[in-house]
Formats: C-alpha cells, sequence, structure tokens
C-alpha cells in the first residue's frame, strides 16, 4: 500500500472512529446524569472526541463501585433497625412546624438516621482553639476515640492533637483514625505523619484508597471529605476543619499569606450516637470491621433541657447513596424560610436547582446574604463561583466578601432564627454529588444565635459587592468566569 492509501485509510478509520465515539456518547452519557452535566460532556466530546472521551472513562463514573454502594445499602438497613429502638431521644413532633417535620422524615428517609432532642453544641471559629478543644477531650477519653478528617497531617498545629493522641493510647484507649487517601497522600510531609500515627499506636485506615494494582479503584476524584471526631461516644465534633495547619502546609499558600477561616462546633447528647454511626459506617466500609463495642446507643446518652436544648439532626451524603442527600436538605430548607437564608460557602458552585431556590426566596421578599472569600485558592472553582454573582445580585441577593489573605472554609448556613446547618458541606456540584459529606442539621435560638455572631464577624472583617462595582469587572475575568462555568458541570 503506498502512502496515499494509507493515509487516507487513516483518515477514514479516525473519521468512523470520530463519528463513533460521538453516536456513543449521546447514548450513554445523558442516562441518569443531570442535564447540564450531559451537556458539559457532549460538549467536551464533540469537541474534542479523543481526548474527551479519555477523560470520561476516567472520571465520568460518579457513583462509587457496586459492591461499595450495596454495602452502604446494608449499612442503612442496620441503622434503621438500631434508630426504630430509640424513639424515645425524639422531640415530639407535634411541637415543630409541619415544614420542619417534613423535612426531618426527609433525612430520616435517605439515610436512617433521626433527628434526636436534648442536645447542646458550641462553635469555634478559632483555628488553633478548635484543635485544642478536641484535644482536651481527646484526654478525657476513657473507652476510644475516632477521627475522620479529608486531610490528616502532623504538624506545629496538630503536634497537641496527635500527642492526646498518644497519651491516650498509653491509657489504654483505642484510638481510630480514618483519612482520605488521595488528599492526605498529597501534603507534604504524609509519611512522616502516617509513619507518627503507627509509633504512637493509632489503628488507621485509608478512605476511598486509590491503588488500582491492590484491586482498590474508583473514580480518583470521589472523595471523603467529612471531618468527625468523638470521644467515648459522649462528645462529638463536627464542622469544615480539616487536621492540618491553618496555611495547609502548602509552600505556595506560606508564599501568598493564605490562612484559612474555619467554624465548628462541639455536640453533646444523644446526636452523638449519630455523629458516631457515620464513623463507624465508614470504618465498616473501608476496613470490614463491625466495631459493635464502638456502638452508642444514643438513649444511653445524657440529654440537655431547657430553652437551650437543641433538636439535632446529622445527614450523611454522598456518592454512596442514591440521591444527593444534603443538596435535598439544603433546597427544602431554603423553600420553607420565611424571614431570612444566610448563606456561607467557600466554594460556591449552585446546580440549577440551588440557583432558583435562591432567588425564588429574593423574589418572595425574603433577606437572603452570601458570604465567600474575595480570593481563592483553587483558581477554576473560583472563577465558576463568580460566574453566579451578577444573576444573584439581580435577584437581590446580598454578597460579602471576607478578605484577603484569608479563605472562608467555613460550611453552613441559617434559616430564619431557629435552623442551621454546619459540617463539612460546600455549595457546590462536587459536594453534592461526588463527594462524601456529613452536614448537621440543628433546631435552636440558642445555636442560630451564636451563628448570627459569626456571620456578624464576617460582615465586620469583609466588605460588600454591589451590582455597579460588578459591573465594571474586566471582560477578561467575566470570559474566564463563563468557561469555568462551563467545566464545572463535568461530573
Amino acid at each position: 500500500m503506498d502512502s496515499t492509501a494509507l493515509a487516507n485509510l487513516i483518515w477514514a478509520v479516525a473519521l468512523v472512529a470520530d463519528l463513533a465515539i460521538k453516536v456513543i456518547a449521546l447514548i450513554v452519557i445523558p442516562r441518569d446524569r443531570k442535564p447540564t452535566a450531559a451537556m458539559a460532556w457532549l460538549l467536551l466530546i464533540f469537541l474534542l472526541p479523543f481526548v474527551g472521551i479519555l477523560i470520561f472513562l476516567l472520571i465520568g463514573s460518579f457513583r462509587l463501585p457496586k459492591k461499595r454502594r450495596d454495602e452502604q445499602a446494608r449499612i442503612d438497613r442496620i441503622i434503621v433497625q438500631r434508630a426504630a429502638t430509640q424513639s424515645d431521644v425524639v422531640a415530639d413532633p407535634s411541637e415543630w412546624p409541619r415544614s420542619f417535620q417534613r423535612i426531618v422524615e426527609q433525612n430520616q428517609r435517605l439515610t436512617g438516621l433521626p433527628a434526636a432532642a436534648g442536645n447542646s453544641a458550641e462553635l469555634f471559629d478559632d483555628y488553633q482553639g478548635s484543635i485544642d478543644a478536641m484535644a482536651i477531650e481527646i484526654d478525657r477519653a476513657t473507652t476510644f476515640v475516632h477521627v475522620e478528617f479529608f486531610i490528616v497531617a502532623w504538624d506545629d498545629t496538630t503536634r497537641g492533637f496527635f500527642a492526646a493522641m498518644e497519651r491516650a493510647v498509653a491509657r489504654g484507649v483505642t484510638v481510630r483514625l480514618l483519612a482520605d487517601h488521595v488528599s492526605s497522600k498529597r501534603v507534604a510531609g504524609s509519611k512522616e505523619t502516617f509513619a507518627e500515627l503507627d509509633r504512637i499506636g493509632v489503628t488507621w485506615a485509608w478512605m476511598l484508597p486509590v491503588m488500582p494494582f491492590k484491586g482498590k479503584w474508583q473514580r480518583p476524584d470521589l472523595r471523603n471529605h467529612r471531618k468527625i471526631v468523638v470521644v467515648d461516644g459522649i462528645v462529638g465534633f463536627v464542622g469544615s476543619q480539616n487536621l492540618i495547619a491553618r496555611h495547609y502546609d502548602s509552600p505556595s499558600h506560606m508564599k501568598r499569606g493564605l490562612k484559612w477561616q474555619e467554624l465548628v462546633s462541639r455536640v453533646t447528647g444523644p446526636a452523638v450516637a449519630s455523629i458516631n454511626t457515620v464513623f463507624l459506617s465508614d470504618w465498616l466500609i473501608e476496613t470490614g470491621e463491625m466495631l459493635e463495642d464502638e456502638h452508642v446507643v444514643a438513649t444511653a446518652l445524657e440529654r440537655t433541657t431547657g430553652p437551650d436544648a437543641l433538636v439535632c439532626q446529622l445527614v450523611p451524603s454522598g456518592p454512596g447513596y442514591d440521591t444527593e442527600n444534603n443538596l435535598r436538605l439544603f433546597l427544602s430548607l431554603i423553600y420553607e424560610a420565611n424571614e431570612r437564608v444566610i448563606l456561607t460557602s467557600p466554594y460556591f458552585v449552585p446546580d440549577e436547582a440551588m440557583v432558583y431556590a435562591i432567588t425564588s426566596a429574593c423574589e418572595r421578599g425574603l433577606e437572603v446574604q452570601l458570604f465567600v472569600s474575595e480570593i481563592g485558592d483553587q483558581g477554576l472553582v473560583y472563577h465558576a463561583q463568580r460566574s453566579y454573582y451578577e444573576v444573584l445580585l439581580k435577584a437581590g441577593v446580598r454578597i460579602f466578601l471576607y478578605p484577603a489573605p484569608f479563605i472562608l472554609h467555613s460550611k453552613h448556613f441559617s434559616i430564619d432564627d431557629e435552623i442551621a446547618v454546619i459540617g463539612s458541606s460546600n455549595m457546590d456540584i462536587r459536594s453534592f454529588s461526588l463527594n462524601m459529606e456529613i452536614s448537621m442539621l440543628v433546631r435552636g435560638r440558642s445555636f442560630v444565635s451564636g451563628m448570627r455572631e459569626i456571620e456578624q464577624k464576617y460582615r465586620d472583617a469583609g466588605r460588600e459587592l454591589t451590582l455597579e462595582e460588578w459591573h465594571r469587572e474586566p471582560a477578561k475575568a467575566t470570559f474566564l468566569d463563563g468557561l469555568a462555568r462551563l467545566t464545572s458541570a463535568l461530573n
């Protein structure tokens, strides 16, 4: 075959392959996928067929392997059975607004975890202070300590926490730790971190390990983003903060002077049993160990009484579930709000449903505020987030920018005067679909009052972005915003 015929054959094969890829993509990609995500994938594949299909094969599956999803379903059935025996810690639903009753029912139907009454909670917005508070509780441990973080690092900020774990182990306390594999391995000094855990006797395991040669594989950017500490089943911590220094031990962050601002809640009462259940579920999935001796019965926990007692419900979410539990919770709360919605999210890249919920709240005459960072640590996410500012400002949302060099990493929001949510979940497509998250729904005026104080600190520290200022943004920046918005839908 001469060179011309060979070239023609190669072109013909390439054209057939190009057409086959596009036809198959049109059939396969829209199945069980949101239209925006499907359109983003199809756009990529139609523009760059061979590159696009390779990327899709690598990260196109937004579900965990079937084995893991089946195990999650089995664990959920166990949770439902156990919850049925602890009905006396649930507050009388007749005391709640009907809308709140329905939201609690929805959460329990999706996760198996009930709302529990008689809890107490406090907020920590001091970075070192929250880690020190956890270490203090670990020093009081007598039975077990459960630690679960997206990122774990042994550095100057966390040495006290590690030392507390070491002392606990020396006292005969069982200390278990879960760390997200990809995110913790990427941190400088990760080998030293996990060698230190081995040295002090902590039993630890990776979450969602990406080890294809050991048969452990799923889409590599499906991550466990939860942050949990439980001590003796009596005290629990949930929030946005990872177990690492405020600059994330990153040379580039140090060069820019970046500092993370977080919010963590310390919880006591029956809700701690649910926090512990989420840890035990993750431990079982990752290790195959059912830790019956470290299961906590909610009815055995001391309850707070009086007007400051809180109703709390834990809502785990992620690709192990068939539904986006956190997104459904957030949408339900925003649609049921009557006076105000105040949102805080470091990575705010909402889907279409969330945008409609927020702007509809404005149309109903509600006060709606959004706290975000003035600067970003992730370029694509930062620009995708900015692409929503104009539609929000036009609808009447007040946007407050937390000042550089801080990254406002707190993840929480409040509804009216007695409902709030705090946890690990951002308000972005990644947290809704790809990350395993944990959120805590709280009903109680005292807790919301504390969150109001935190929100006022954000206002005092930052500044409000106006529509007039936004219209002065350069065209280059808004072009990048729109481009990043397209890529954000690739889930």
